[in-house]
């Protein structure tokens, strides 16, 4: 039998702490401390006031709810000492049927992490989708995070028993989500297309983007939108209105990846608002504006180091010139786009008139640990931080290891980690500046050769243009004295160049008020991430939702993650703001 929130925002004390005495293991103080907050307006409400009281907690007690969970697949599971709840959570991954192989595995390394950090390991083994992980996924998992630090390690912990707790509280209330796991479903069926077999990669134009295309097209359809994929490979699919004259509001993201990516980078902002379109659709719900969701074809510059195509298509802002980038197979794009049965020449065509647009809003994973470390599922963006892209050509003389004196070398190579340490020591200076080389290669090196040869990336970001383009001289003078000093020659070629982009604060504000409708409270953020609100601010004004990015915030990564009721709130606040929306 399941319980309600008017019940428990309605009992007395007692009551409310019994209700909840499986939530937290052993632990009937952080419903006691929580009660005082009653009556929540929501669910999600709820599990805020209770992982509120648990992260002002004192460190002692915080431990003591850490070691009240019982280990992995251990003694009080073998015994049959665990709660209710931590058998059926254990047994949905099947720790309970382990072979001897992996009973021995998860004792070792239990009482490896118990040596090290002195409380047992907590993961919530439902997992992000509420349905379970593998036995494979709790044991990579475990030897992943034995690696951390102690106070990461802690707070890791915390964040597993919130989760284990939030899927305690859908199962005690009886909550179905209504979007959550059918996005995340869509995001694993997605990323079976890739460029790799070993990895999620999906490249402009390769045969495993145009199969992505057609899939995302395909539930469009489903969903009831018209659709299209137009000359660009944009997929677009639109909700149209009953209101005559009715203007549009465009949402979207991309759906390329970087290599070795994650499955909700850009496809989340794409998914989401397919999945809000087939409930209104089946609802038979039109909305007082022509709603588009964009599948833009490309935003991250892998094949043909060219960012944020199909968003500029839409703008009107395309480089026709691109067309003629080659890819590392020597492919021109325009071949590239002949070859998918794409007409180049009709790019122009996609610009949408600013006149018939009257917003644009972008749901993103965050990429970053800002809203998992406040403990928050969703955030509103104040700007999109502006990016500086180069990539460096460093040329010493490549001569013998052992010959040549230290005083006589022109090292290349040393010149690039000097490079290296100068752009962390100058981006470590500004307030929202960072700056990053991601590739670094000496060509043909070998191991008893001095590097006559070295490449590097340059990635310089902030919120302030100014304060970014300051940095970039910086970085670049500097480069060139180390290279004077050296005697290196070298060569600087600018591939990127975008500008901050701040979110419109009249969108801000109906963005906002949607989360606090949730129950939650509104958060801001900036996105150090460059997006297609970047480029579609040149046409709309633009503003952004952000949802928690687990796993330390990590993006770009295989291990990139969210959670099905983070997607779910991130749905309802953003069907919240359609159903809201006041044009300026």
């Amino acid at each position: 039998m399941t319980t309600t929130l008017p019940e428990l925002n309605s009992c007395d004390l007692a009551a409310f702490v019994e209700h909840l005495r499986g939530i937290y293991e052993h632990s009937p103080w952080i419903p006691e401390r929580a009660a005082a907050q009653r009556p929540f307006a929501s669910l999600p409400a709820l599990k805020q006031a209770l992982q509120g009281v648990v992260t002002g907690a004192a460190e002692a007690e915080q431990l003591g709810l850490i070691r009240a969970h019982p280990e992995l697949a251990g003694k009080a599971a073998i015994a049959g000492e665990l709660t209710a709840e931590s058998t059926s959570e254990q047994a949905r991954s099947g720790l309970n049927l382990c072979s001897a192989e992996e009973f021995a595995t998860l004792h070792q390394l239990n009482a490896d992490y118990n040596a090290k950090f002195g409380f047992p390991f907590i993961l919530a083994v439902k997992g992000p989708t509420g349905q379970g992980l593998t036995r494979e996924a709790v044991i990579a998992t475990f030897a992943r995070r034995l690696k951390n630090q102690k106070a990461d390690e802690m707070a890791e912990c915390l964040r597993q028993i919130h989760r284990i707790a939030e899927i305690r509280l859908n199962d005690l209330l009886g909550a179905k989500l209504e979007f959550g796991p059918q996005i995340m479903q869509w995001s694993e069926d997605l990323a079976q297309w890739s460029d790799d077999e070993a990895a999620l990669t999906c490249a402009y134009m390769t045969d495993a983007h145009r199969a992505t295309a057609a899939q995302l097209a395909t539930w469009m359809r489903d969903a009831g939108m018209q659709v299209e994929i137009d000359a660009v490979g944009n997929v677009v699919g639109r909700y149209l209105s009953d209101a005559p004259g009715a203007r549009t509001i465009l949402t979207g993201s991309h759906y390329d990846t970087v290599r070795n990516g994650g499955k909700y980078d850009g496809r989340l902002g794409i998914l989401l608002p397919i999945a809000i379109v087939r409930q209104l659709h089946a609802k038979g719900e039109k909305l007082p504006f022509n709603f588009e969701v964009i599948g833009f074809a490309e935003e991250e510059g892998v094949r043909f180091r060219s960012t944020f195509l199909g968003s500029n298509a839409v703008t009107g802002k395309f480089d026709m010139s691109l067309l003629d980038a080659v890819d590392a197979d020597g492919i021109k794009m325009r071949d590239a786009l002949a070859a998918a049965g794409h007409d180049a020449a009709a790019i122009p065509s996609i610009a949408r008139r600013r006149a018939d647009i009257a917003a644009y809003v972008e749901v993103h994973i965050e990429q970053g640990p800002v809203l998992l470390e406040h403990g928050l599922p969703v955030g509103v963006v104040t700007a999109i931080a502006g990016s500086s892209r180069f990539l460096v050509d460093l040329q010493g003389v490549a001569s013998h290891a052992g010959t040549t004196p230290m005083h006589m070398r022109k090292d290349a190579a040393a010149a690039a980690a000097e490079v290296v340490l100068l752009v962390e020591q100058r981006c470590a200076q500004g307030e929202a500046l960072v700056g990053t080389v991601g590739q670094l290669q000496v060509p043909g090196g070998s191991v008893n050769v001095i590097p006559g040869a070295c490449k590097l990336s340059l990635d310089i970001r902030a919120a302030d243009d100014a304060v970014r383009e300051a940095a970039v001289r910086d970085v670049l003078d500097g480069l060139a004295a180390i290279c004077a000093r050296r005697n290196i020659e070298f060569k600087v070629e600018k591939i990127v160049e975008a500008n901050a982009a701040p979110c419109a604060p009249w969108l801000m504000r109906q963005l906002g008020d949607a989360v606090q409708r949730s129950g939650l409270p509104r958060f801001d953020l900036l996105s150090g991430a460059g997006h297609d609100a970047m480029a579609i601010a040149a046409l709309t004004d633009v503003c952004m939702l952000f949802t928690r990015c687990g796993n330390g915030g990590i993006s770009h990564n295989p291990l990139e993650t969210m959670t099905a009721d983070d997607a779910e709130i991130a749905a309802q606040v953003l069907l919240d703001f359609l159903r809201s929306f006041k044009p300026q």
